[in-house]
């Protein structure tokens, strides 16, 4: 799969490395030093994915990929973090931010054009998903009802309003209620079997969808089981009686 990628890094050593495997791996490349000149060619030339270095002249890659996941039109822009910071603090703030992977300096270059392929694959179209990630039937429990079909999350008359990863793991955990799943399973159903990502990035998704259930009390139905991962709770014992039911 080949794609237009933009990389974005103040050392040119570092640019024209990463534009020469992009080259030889088939992708088209293009890069610039800080985030001013990334978003001016964001807008001129949208890429299909960004490379993109932590500390950055100005304003920090971080803030970059918020401010973009604040736009309507770069609100799905694949984006691949890199830096020299090696913490595991760092890396969690950094998906937090909403960074689709983090890959440490100095890198393997064909790591990273592996993981290039594994986040392209999973930003591509409902369609390509894998069939295990994206159950076809609707299911209704628990006063939420997802439609696989329209790629919506009805909570009574209020629609939920899910990024694409959030729904297929929702779908994924509505359809296999009460079981509890690995992060390393969620990885393999919702994200596919040859992603190479950091089980972190499932809490990350968890906690987005959670808070996008909180609003209709559904978010205690994402429950985390400790030392072992998460399960969607189909049924409490107040919900016989009527109690806190939309929870």
């Amino acid at each position: 799969m080949s794609a237009h990628v933009l990389v974005v890094d103040p050392d040119p050593a570092i640019r024209e490395l990463l534009a020469l495997n992009l080259t030889r791996a088939g992708h088209d490349a293009a890069s610039c030093l800080d985030a001013d000149s990334a978003l001016v060619s964001i807008d001129e030339h949208p890429p299909d994915m960004l490379l993109l270095e932590w500390d950055l002249p100005g304003q920090s890659g971080q803030a970059l990929i918020r401010r973009l996941r604040a736009a309507a039109a770069t609100r799905e822009l694949p984006i691949i973090m890199l830096s020299a910071r090696a913490g595991e603090h760092d890396k969690i703030l950094a998906l937090e931010s909403g960074a689709d992977d983090y890959l440490t300096k100095p890198f393997n270059p064909r790591e990273l054009l592996a993981r290039i392929g594994a986040v392209l694959r999973r930003r591509a179209p409902a369609p390509a998903a894998p069939a295990a990630t994206l159950a076809p039937d609707v299911v209704q429990m628990a006063g939420l009802r997802l439609d696989p079909g329209t790629q919506r999350v009805m909570a009574g008359a209020r629609q939920v309003a899910l990024g694409p990863v959030e729904f297929r793991l929702l779908n994924f955990l509505m359809h296999h209620p009460e079981r509890v799943h690995s992060r390393s399973q969620l990885l393999d159903q919702v994200w596919g079997r040859h992603a190479v990502l950091d089980e972190r990035t499932v809490d990350t998704h968890v906690g987005r969808l959670r808070n996008a259930l909180q609003p209709s009390g559904h978010q205690q139905r994402i429950e985390t089981v400790r030392g072992s991962g998460y399960r969607f709770v189909a049924w409490r014992a107040q919900d016989a009686f009527g109690w806190n039911s939309a929870a």
